[in-house]
């Protein structure tokens, strides 16, 4: 057990060696370990071969006179140089120049040397690395060190594990991005020609309530100083307190959030269950009555507008034969169906015909061919080989279209009259309600970020090229 668990630390840790950012973090995780184990190398190292080797060549190099020949080539040189430059002679400088230029000189050529012996031998240079790695062994230096570096051996066995560790570096990347969002957002709206405190108090305001107004929000501070606040309210979900209205941003959002999410989620469920049926029957008969009409209603659903198509929804089935509710209502499920269908009409669309020739163009490929001729059935075939290779796309298309559902959700939510964050930040917009608009894109952001952490984990298991990938990181 104990080989097994020195074995996993040093193989992780040669494998981050080669990863700055992972060296530099395992660095830190680890610091009071370090600082200890480095002075032990610094003492140890002495006794290296390549170090004994080292030395033994600089002591031959100085008694077989090298040195001396080294200080009188140099003193000449330098005496030459300020006769030349008529400069006065100062012989203690020169021989304070002569001697450092001879060392160095000295102590380049032994290790040139050393390294040509050493290299005979097969013996390599010492690194602390590497002594480090040497310490994983010994049971001793684990059960004294476990304690002070928990968090490095933590960090060493998480990211000895491929998938945690394919799972870490996209969680990081989501951070980056989040970030991002949130500097970009707020400096769009710092820059706005849009003055919150003039649109809220009305054009009548006197330069003293405009004032008071904005040293009431921090609107008076410097541009870092209110990025800072914004960023640090969002991590901590504190985002203050609304413009308009004087509400409390993080709970309106938490109520307005779901509502949105909810819709979504149902919308890109229904694209799930018709589109990718649809597209594997349409590649499955390509050219057929079936696979003209199935891309022909895709087409459509594609080129209709949400608006309209929501509009004309409630003209049919809400107003002439009052099948469903108009308008949006938390307690009618019903009322939920007509937004669901709006919403996820372009993204069943879309999906479908990247199904269909995602599918046409993976049945064409060697492997499909080779599986046919070894006997399997077309039903065998299609399920094993196809269909899985065929959803990597579709996957993509999917998390980049339901990002666009979250972000694109006001004009559907304005139709249907649903309190969602989509409308919430439209109706934000025009003041500006820095808090509330903030609020809302940044969490759309992170849940964007979520769900594209969830379909980097799906390729992970669909594409076999990703998880060699992994396993060799």
């Amino acid at each position: 057990m104990g080989q097994v668990v020195s074995d996993i630390l040093q193989q992780s840790h040669r494998k981050m060696q080669g990863r700055w950012m992972y060296k530099y973090l395992l660095l830190l995780a680890g610091i009071p370990i370090h600082l200890i184990t480095y002075l032990f190398y610094l003492f140890k190292r002495k006794d290296h071969t390549y170090f004994s080797t080292l030395a033994e060549v600089k002591s031959e190099m100085i008694e077989a006179g090298h040195k001396e020949d080294l200080l009188g080539l140099y003193k000449e040189q330098l005496l030459r140089k300020q006769a030349f430059f008529k400069e006065d002679v100062n012989k203690e400088r020169i021989n304070q120049q002569a001697v450092q230029l001879a060392d160095e000189q000295l102590e380049k050529k032994a290790i040139e040397k050393t390294d040509e012996i050493i290299g005979q031998k097969g013996i390599g240079k010492p690194s602390y690395s590497s002594y480090f790695e040497s310490l994983f062994v010994r049971p001793s230096f684990l059960l004294i060190s476990f304690v002070p570096g928990i968090f490095m051996y933590a960090l060493l066995f998480l990211l000895s594990n491929p998938f945690i560790k394919y799972i870490v570096e996209r969680l990081v990347q989501s951070i980056f991005v989040i970030v991002g969002v949130a500097v970009l957002v707020f400096t769009i709206l710092y820059i706005s020609p849009f003055d919150p405190a003039s649109n809220i108090i009305g054009v009548s305001a006197t330069k003293e309530q405009i004032a008071s107004f904005n040293h009431l929000y921090g609107l008076d501070l410097p541009y870092l100083q209110q990025l800072w606040n914004a960023v640090k309210g969002i991590a901590t979900f504190d985002l203050g307190a609304s413009f308009a209205g004087n509400e409390d941003v993080a709970a309106s959002i938490a109520n307005k959030f779901p509502v949105t999410f909810t819709i979504a989620m149902y919308s890109v469920l229904m694209a799930i269950i018709i589109a990718i049926p649809v597209g594997i029957i349409s590649a499955t008969k390509p050219n057929s009555f079936l696979d003209y009409t199935f891309m022909f209603i895709a087409l459509i659903g594609l080129s209709i507008p949400n608006f309209w198509q929501g509009l004309i929804f409630i003209l049919n089935f809400s107003i002439k034969h009052q099948w469903l509710p108009a308008t949006y209502s938390p307690q009618n499920g019903l009322s939920m169906i007509m937004p669901i269908i709006v919403l996820g009409t372009g993204l069943t669309a879309s999906v479908a015909r990247m199904m269909r020739s995602s599918l046409l163009e993976i049945i064409h490929e060697d492997y499909i061919i080779t599986a046919k001729a070894k006997g399997l059935n077309k039903h065998q075939v299609l399920w094993r080989h196809a269909v899985g290779n065929a959803m990597i796309p579709v996957v993509t298309v999917i998390g980049l279209l339901f990002g666009g559902m979250l972000g694109g959700a006001a004009v559907t939510e304005k139709v249907f009259n649903i309190k969602g964050i989509g409308s919430y930040i439209v109706d934000k917009q025009f003041i500006p309600d820095i808090p509330a608009i903030m609020g809302g894109v940044v969490y759309i952001a992170i849940t964007i970020s979520l769900v594209n952490l969830l379909i980097d984990i799906l390729y992970a298991f669909l594409d076999p090229r990703i998880r060699s990938k992994m396993k060799q990181s």
